[in-house]
This record gives C-alpha cells, sequence and structure tokens, in this order.
C-alpha cells in the first residue's frame, strides 16, 4: 500500500548560488552530517549536484509525508543515506519520523520503507519518494 508519494525537480545553478552566498549557514542548517561529508568528497560540479539531489530528496520526502516543512518537520531530519548495495533510501530523525509514525498508525501499518530514486541531469535534480506499508493484518 502506498503511504505517501512526492517529487521535486530543483534547478542545480540555485542550490549553487545560496551555497555561494551562505555557505556553512546553508549546509549546516539544511543537511545532516553524513550528507556533508558524501558531498564533500567531491569536486566542482559534481559536488554542487550532489547537494542538489539531496535537496530535492528532502523536499519530495516532505511531500510524501503530507506536510511539507511544517508540523515540525525540518530539512535537518530528512537524510540521504545509502543501503550497502549503493542505492539511495531516507532516514528520518525528529519530527520526520514522528509524522512517519503517525501515518503507520493512521493506516494500521507495522512499518514501512521508503523509496528514494535520484537523478540530475544539468541544470536539473530530481527526487522521486515513495512510502509504501503493508497493513498490519498481512504481516
Amino acid at each position: 500500500m502506498i503511504l505517501g508519494l512526492g517529487i521535486d525537480l530543483c534547478d542545480i545553478r540555485r542550490i549553487g548560488r545560496v551555497i555561494d552566498v551562505f555557505g556553512e549557514r546553508f549546509l549546516n542548517r539544511v543537511f545532516t552530517p553524513q550528507e556533508r561529508v558524501t558531498a564533500e568528497r567531491r569536486y566542482g560540479q559534481t559536488r554542487i549536484n550532489t547537494y542538489a539531489k539531496r535537496w530535492a530528496a528532502k523536499e519530495a520526502c516532505a511531500k510524501a509525508l503530507g506536510t511539507g516543512f511544517s508540523q515540525n518537520v525540518f530539512h535537518s531530519q530528512i537524510g540521504v543515506v545509502n543501503l550497502l548495495t549503493g542505492q539511495p533510501t531516507l532516514l528520518l530523525t525528529n519530527g520526520a519520523k514522528k509524522r512517519l509514525q503517525l501515518i503507520e498508525t493512521q493506516a494500521n501499518v507495522l512499518n514501512s520503507v521508503i523509496v528514494l530514486s535520484l537523478t540530475d541531469e544539468y541544470p536539473y535534480a530530481q527526487a522521486q519518494v515513495m512510502i509504501e506499508g503493508y497493513p498490519s493484518s498481512m504481516i
């Protein structure tokens, strides 16, 4: 059962300009430490593309949660992580995690899975998030 679906398209150039203007203040406020480590291992345009894809993932996730960035859901609570296979997924904390738990409870789901797809083709980055769950009665 699909519990939530979100998509976002962002302009990589815009993210680059924001980083140029606000630098560390923006990066620390929006991205998790792990996301920053991942992006900072890259150079030049690839570094900016990495941040832009993660920005799009956060936006898409907030849409899938049904809140946007309100109701105690913030950018820094949604982090892109990679499974051992390299596949990206999301790790939610604090308000974002509580929102997911509320969605699970309302849908009578014990656990959900977040599916994330990322892509970029300069000057755009795109992310799609789907939150899947199975009713408790099926487990």
